[in-house]
């Protein structure tokens, strides 16, 4: 993938995915979210999942709405994590890709941020 070229390929969200990773683990407002996870077994979910997203992919199994859910009841998400998440996730698309399918993994994350957000605070 060269530098600032557009996402087209499973490989490239994996690249994605990745470098957001190295950026949110570390992160002081989000990263307690991340420290119990399996990364040989979310790291794939989360490439098939935006695979889903972005190319209509449909590989992934899953249920984000039930997993963050339960994340909440754990450790609170509030508005702050949704912000910081999407901040990373835009900062790192940006760093590495630019053209229309990175502008729509962007719109899509803003998206999927609100949504969850919404749903895991009328969980409680």
């Amino acid at each position: 993938m060269p530098q600032g070229s557009d996402i087209t390929s499973s490989a490239d969200i994996a690249v994605l995915i990745d470098a957001f990773y190295g950026s949110a683990r570390p992160d002081p407002l989000i990263g307690h979210f991340f420290t119990h996870l399996d990364w040989d077994t979310h790291i794939p979910k989360i490439t098939s999942f935006w695979n889903m997203v972005l190319f209509g992919d449909n590989t992934y199994q899953g249920d984000p709405m039930t997993a963050h859910v339960k994340l909440d009841k754990e450790h609170r998400m509030d508005p702050a994590h949704f912000e910081r998440w999407l901040l990373l996730f835009d900062a790192t698309v940006d760093r590495l890709f630019h053209g229309p399918k990175a502008d729509e993994a962007k719109q899509r994350a803003r998206t999927i941020a609100g949504v969850m957000h919404h749903k895991v605070a009328a969980s409680r």
